[in-house]
């Protein structure tokens, strides 16, 4: 049985090891990356499917916003492991992390990728005309869709990465450190 549930901390080595496995090293070189280096996924919006004990899918939202401050989701990335590829895993995340954005109250998802696989989450190019990714992009595969009617109407502009910073923990080491001399002070 698989259950999708939210990320946790001991995901983090499996999740890498399974983009490796999808995606291989030239995930890093992508555009996309550029928007998430340094930064937290969406509060609540980073989901792991998992078949016991193993990691078997994981799925990303992450905060971006246009040149005119209009805020958006980025999905990426999306993977399953190959052994269960055309199984459904990657149709039910995507459901999972859409329902939950909308809870959330977010607006709109952009995302690139395969525009023949996204169209059945109603996902269009249309929707992301008026955008542009901060680097190179295949335009076909930049797609966009409304969890708000009207959420992306009259959006242009460059993608702008709007996330919480994530903490390294060698400068979270630094913070505790210099919090404990405080308080010894």
């Amino acid at each position: 049985m698989i259950q999708i549930r939210d990320e946790i901390a001991s995901d983090v080595a499996a999740r890498e090891h399974l983009l490796d496995a999808c995606f291989g090293s030239s995930r890093f070189l992508k555009t996309s990356q550029r928007l998430r280096e340094g930064r937290l996924p969406a509060r609540g919006l980073a989901l792991s499917a998992v078949q016991g004990e193993k990691l078997v899918g994981t799925v990303r939202l992450w905060d971006v916003e246009t040149d005119c401050g209009r805020p958006a989701l980025l999905l990426g990335p999306l993977a399953v492991d190959p052994a269960l590829q055309g199984a459904g895993l990657g149709g039910s995340l995507m459901r999972e992390v859409l329902a939950r954005a909308t809870e959330c109250g977010h607006g709109a998802v952009l995302l690139v990728g395969d525009a023949r696989y996204y169209a059945r989450f109603g996902f269009t190019q249309a929707k992301a005309d008026a955008l542009y990714m901060p680097g190179p992009f295949e335009r076909e595969r930049f797609l966009g869709l409304e969890l708000k009617a009207g959420a992306l109407a009259g959006a242009e502009g460059v993608l702008r990465a709007a996330g919480a910073f994530e903490v390294l923990p060698e400068v979270a080491a630094e913070a505790s450190a210099l919090a404990a001399r405080r308080r010894a002070a």
